[in-house]
């Protein structure tokens, strides 16, 4: 097994929608139509093993030194296999890139993030995030996502 991050490309589009749309009919990812994709395409990272697409995640901007992990994804036989830890770190060396300090993310795997040095905080810290996608999600006022966050020196 041959892991390596890089960023997505237009090749790639098809596949990410397909795994992101696997994760939104679990009711636990936003879906992600393929425009959306194409759009933010340079927000995307992959991960590959011999070239096949395993994983997936976003690095979304909501402040001047605030940034969202989003579309954090793995495919089931790469479950448990650190996979998950180096999209993460990728999009963490991403946000250092642009000098942000501040990265986070909403989650029902509160565990992965905490195991990747974020820790669980109140979700109204993030008013960015609520007024740029939470006005818009049918969870808005009942929302079961924890809010974690992860401070970069």
């Amino acid at each position: 097994m041959t892991i390596a991050c890089r960023k997505a490309t237009e090749v790639d589009v098809d596949e990410l929608v397909e795994m992101i749309q696997g994760y939104a009919s679990q009711g636990i990812m936003l879906p992600r139509s393929r425009e959306m994709v194409q759009q933010q395409l340079d927000s995307f990272v992959v991960a590959v093993d011999e070239g096949v697409l395993i994983g997936c995640g976003s690095l979304t901007k909501l402040g001047a030194n605030l940034v969202e992990i989003r579309s954090l994804g793995v495919s089931e036989d790469y479950k448990g296999k650190g996979v998950g830890s180096k999209l993460v770190d990728c999009l963490l060396e991403e946000a250092r890139d642009q000098n942000i300090t501040k990265v986070m993310a909403l989650t029902y795997e509160v565990r992965f993030f905490q195991k990747n040095g974020f820790t669980i905080v109140p979700k109204h810290i993030f008013p960015e995030k609520v007024w740029t996608d939470c006005m818009h999600c049918n969870k808005q006022y009942c929302c079961d996502e924890i809010a974690v966050l992860r401070e970069l020196d």
